[in-house]
């Protein structure tokens, strides 16, 4: 296979503009995918060719923020395509109030980034108990 060298000054642009905005097929944020599974949310994120040390992963308030880096080759090379971008990506989630962000897990395999969030047990359905007996609250002594 062969690769040809182009010097088609609207297929660069279209390519730089590709890189910039990001198009339906490759899209320039990270690309993510999130479920819910009983009583726990599934988010996970294509990070391939980022190094698990360049994750970074805050929380503040209900905003999660993940951001990484792919960091771009150096060296005395020639590069003959270059589709993937590089350099620093950042993604910000707002996430509700009824989600445990004291106990969200995160997980790096094979580029894929999971983080798991658990549902606050506060925002879980619960069941309330109903008892027998008067409508109208005790009166104390004091009352009387």
């Amino acid at each position: 296979m062969m690769l040809l060298r182009t010097t088609d000054p609207f297929r660069d642009f279209d390519r730089l503009t590709q890189q910039i905005f990001g198009t339906t097929n490759r899209p320039a944020v990270m690309p993510m995918d999130a479920w819910r599974e009983g009583d726990r949310f599934v988010i996970e994120f294509d990070l391939p060719g980022v190094a698990r040390e360049s994750i970074d992963l805050d929380v503040e308030r209900n905003v999660l923020t993940v951001r990484a880096e792919r960091v771009a080759r150096n060296g005395d090379w020639e590069a003959l395509a270059s589709e993937r971008p590089k350099g620093v990506f950042s993604r910000q989630l707002v996430l509700g109030d009824n989600l445990d962000l004291d106990k969200i897990e995160a997980a790096y395999a094979d580029g894929v980034l999971r983080l798991v969030v658990p549902v606050a047990e506060k925002a879980k359905p619960r069941k309330i108990e109903v008892s027998t007996g008067s409508t109208q609250p005790e009166r104390t002594a004091i009352e009387a």
